[in-house]
């Protein structure tokens, strides 16, 4: 692993593979660089790829107070080191993350991929508790990691409870509790986005070419967002990825990768699929 400081000396760990045009990848909640690193060996043979552990998680440090503003300074000392702009993608909450950060870092960042910003902007399912964050924030304080993401995963993924037993019983569920404390990072980046309202119109100016994509299989409440989405961004484009659902990054990085070269790259769509 690579390291560099960012602002306010945050140690960012980060992976760095390939040759080509820079392409920094943004990961959701709950996930380190290791959940992305089959799309970034997918990417490798046409882009240089920054995939790195978001502050708190893996190996990179944390701050002793948060703030999103903190989050988008990481992203860019990694464009920096990558030359001065670059590409970004970003997969749930990590898209969110990215469109900040192309909204704050202008021409830095030439073109931005969302995978499934995860937006709840009406009635299609429940909206996340007003004091979801504060919640988190108490249980971490009380050391309770195990109820954190319990949590996250009923009130921001709308997983049934029935389910976390199982689920539990995955190597990634401890991998997770490591992270728990950095589930409220994601809480504030997404602010009031999950109320159940629309989009506010004026919170990104972003004029860069977008794409955000959905899985076809995804719930309707992603499709509803991306397209609430591409209305206010002038350059944005809504696309459905076939059979896939939100685990696609993890699942399909193949597949996904196939999208966003052709994306980047301002490749014709190959119906047979392209080979990287």
């Amino acid at each position: 692993m690579n390291a560099l400081i960012s602002k306010d000396g945050t140690i960012i760990s980060y992976e760095k593979i390939g040759t080509g045009p820079s392409l920094i990848l943004v990961s959701s909640a709950a996930a380190d660089h290791k959940d992305a690193e089959q799309l970034a060996v997918q990417l490798a043979n046409h882009f240089t790829v920054y995939n790195y552990d978001r502050r708190g998680r893996g190996q990179s440090t944390d701050s002793s107070k948060y703030a999103v503003e903190r989050k988008v300074e990481d992203i860019d000392a990694l464009i920096n080191e990558a030359g001065g702009n670059s590409f970004l993608f970003g997969s749930s909450s990590g898209a969110v993350l990215a469109l900040e950060a192309a909204n704050k870092l202008g021409d830095k960042v030439t073109k931005l991929f969302m995978y499934e910003p995860p937006f709840i902007i009406d009635h299609s399912r429940p909206r996340v508790p007003a004091n979801y964050v504060q919640h988190l924030i108490n249980l971490i304080e009380e050391r309770k990691r195990n109820e954190a993401v319990e949590y996250y995963m009923i009130e921001a993924l709308g997983i049934p409870s029935e389910y976390l037993e199982y689920m539990k019983a995955d190597p990634s569920w401890n991998s997770m509790e490591g992270m728990a404390h950095t589930l409220a990072y994601d809480g504030m980046i997404m602010g009031e986005t999950q109320s159940g309202k629309p989009l506010p119109v004026d919170r990104w100016k972003v004029n860069i070419p977008t794409a955000i994509m959905v899985g076809e299989n995804s719930e309707h409440y992603f499709h509803a967002a991306a397209k609430s989405l591409v209305e206010l961004l002038p350059l944005a484009k809504y696309q459905t990825l076939s059979g896939q659902d939100h685990s696609a990054v993890v699942m399909a990085p193949n597949v996904l990768a196939n999208e966003m070269v052709n994306f980047y790259l301002n490749l014709h769509q190959n119906p047979n699929g392209l080979s990287i």
